[in-house]
């Protein structure tokens, strides 16, 4: 990257291809989640290194835990383990730490790790890493809808977004699914709505920061007018 290149304010992943990743190698699914989790260390190093304020990362869906049981509790006991080594090095890096989703098959530990990797952190002014945790963007837009109402207030498109889980946030302006799919796969449905989409064929563990680069350079040649003209054209 080019200092002078135009950098997104936020960036988000759709981290995708841990379990292909393991089956290409002759591995358990538990192997590739394992893997990509030293892969979110590596992202969240590689983006706040560029200047990058806001990402945030897809990690556990609404629909997952239709998984097996064995590959769910694996991914719990994984994301527990990511809160307590990881909390540490973030709070020393400036970065804070939010978790957002419905938190419905959590234990009260877990919540409880949760709430404190925020205190600790929230103070942080070098990046802002959100964890996508039994999220959905259906859950999200009805929850909001359903504090609306119970607020009494009238909403518009500018109010409307305090009330979504993401309220602290910029709208991301790019979204990167790895693992070669092209689908949103319900993320951040309301909040997307002028993203930039960018689908890597690489499988998430094996994302590295040359492919990041090539990224953030494709989209620093984008031309974003959220519904307007571009003049010169």
């Amino acid at each position: 990257m080019r200092s002078d290149d135009k950098l997104p304010v936020h960036i988000a992943f759709i981290m995708d291809g841990n379990g292909r990743w393991a089956k290409k190698r002759l591995l358990p699914r538990k192997f590739g989640h394992r893997e990509g989790v030293k892969t979110i260390d590596r992202v969240a190093d590689d983006v706040f290194g560029r200047g990058i304020k806001y990402l945030t990362l897809f990690a556990f869906s609404t629909e997952n835990w239709k998984r097996p049981k064995d590959e769910v509790s694996g991914l719990l006991a994984l994301f527990d383990n990511y809160l307590t080594k990881r909390l540490p090095k973030l709070e020393r890096d400036g970065v804070v730490l939010r978790v957002i989703g419905s938190e419905r098959g959590l234990n009260d530990e877990l919540r409880g790790k949760i709430d404190e990797a925020y205190k600790r952190t929230c103070g942080g002014t070098k990046g802002n890493l959100t964890i996508c945790f039994d999220y959905g963007g259906r859950a999200d837009i009805i929850g909001a809808v359903n504090r609306c109402v119970e607020s009494g207030v009238k909403v518009d498109e500018s109010s409307f977004p305090t009330f979504l889980q993401t309220a602290e946030l910029p709208d991301p302006d790019i979204i990167v699914r790895t693992g070669g799919e092209h689908r949103i796969s319900n993320f951040l449905l309301y909040q997307m709505a002028y993203s930039e989409l960018y689908f890597s064929d690489t499988l998430w563990p094996d994302f590295t920061a040359k492919e990041l680069d090539d990224i953030l350079k494709a989209y620093s040649k984008t031309d974003r007018r959220f519904g307007g003209v571009d003049e010169k054209r």
